[in-house]
């Protein structure tokens, strides 16, 4: 069961946010949602601050009638940012990208836009702040998107000292972007791909959870000032991801190990394209295992840290995973 659920129990914390006003950038994307339903059910006011409020017309309904708003906000444009956290309790950053398009770069969302919103929540007094970064986040590494994301984490901590980091893995649940691709991509292809041999490990994190962190972060369960790994019960290879995603699709589709060699001049040919199917940061990132560290797990700066209890793989795939089975929820393995 989801720690949303309507069925779940509030924590003995679910009134500290009551009446209490609190900006969501980033809001209505994958995690947003999830992490406005969870403060929202605690009794908080929701400002979901982003690009196109017009578009934000799902988040309503997840709280009570004029408990959540959602405003325009720009990280680009520290105006409307300002604008964004005026009167606010508290300020949660939500915002990333996992391949740049236009005027949207990795350093002007992840490093200047984490700053900009660190400096809007400081000049408006606010100092409880919680910023959500990505495990593998490296001012030395050769990827781009890990460099921006450790800018911006050296701009928070820098601009308010107090304020939580949380570094989570590949993030899963219902509008994900990695077990739908795939899942997706072998009703079509051929093969699925196995980039660097599929060796590359994992430690996915349900959305929920993840959304359960934000809030206990919001509301003194997590140390000021500290960073925190965020990561599933699963510790899965890329190669186990995928076959995951076979199985529970009811789909057979051989896995096409391509060496990082070959994948790099393969994205070269196409990632300047919008969406494409992969670009060559990307691939430098699956060099890389994306797992919670020893010194976090040692230092209780994790999920169970928080006294969050983190769902499986198992527990969760199979409930959005089925849609792309030949016959959906009316297959005969899974017919309820």
């Amino acid at each position: 069961m989801s720690t949303l659920d309507a069925e779940t129990p509030l924590t003995a914390a679910a009134g500290f946010g009551r009446g209490r006003l609190v900006t969501v950038f980033g809001g209505s994307g994958f995690l947003g949602r999830h992490v406005v339903r969870a403060l929202a059910r605690r009794g908080w006011r929701v400002r979901a601050a982003v690009r196109r409020p017009d578009l934000a017309g799902h988040l309503q309904p997840l709280g009570s009638v004029g408990q959540i708003q959602p405003v325009q906000a720009n990280l680009r444009y520290r105006s409307s940012v300002d604008a964004a956290v005026a009167g606010a309790d508290a300020v949660v950053n939500l915002v990333g990208i996992l391949a740049p398009s236009g005027r949207q770069s990795f350093d002007a969302v992840q490093a200047f836009g984490a700053r900009a919103v660190a400096e809007a929540a400081r000049g408006a007094g606010i100092d409880t702040l919680v910023h959500v970064s990505a495990i593998g986040a490296d001012a030395a590494s050769k990827s781009d998107y890990a460099r921006s994301k450790a800018a911006g984490e050296a701009a928070v901590r820098e601009t308010v000292p107090g304020a939580v980091i949380l570094r989570p893995s590949i993030v899963f649940g219902p509008e994900d972007g990695f077990f739908n691709r795939f899942a997706d991509m072998a009703r079509f292809a051929p093969v699925l791909p196995l980039i660097g041999g599929g060796e590359t490990l994992f430690q996915p994190v349900y959305v929920a959870d993840v959304a359960e962190a934000v809030a206990r972060s919001l509301e003194g369960g997590a140390t000021l000032g500290a960073t925190y790994e965020l990561g599933g019960p699963d510790v899965v290879s890329f190669r186990r991801c995928l076959e995951m995603v076979l199985a529970e699709t009811g789909r057979q589709r051989p896995l096409l190990p391509i060496p990082f060699a070959v994948a790099e001049r393969l994205a070269g040919l196409t990632d300047w394209l919008p969406g494409a199917p992969i670009t060559r940061d990307q691939v430098e990132l699956l060099k890389s295992d994306n797992v919670v560290s020893d010194a976090a797990t040692t230092a209780g700066r994790t999920l169970a840290g928080l006294g969050i209890k983190p769902h499986s793989l198992a527990s969760v795939l199979p409930s959005y995973l089925y849609r792309y089975s030949r016959q959906g929820q009316f297959d005969r393995h899974k017919a309820v």
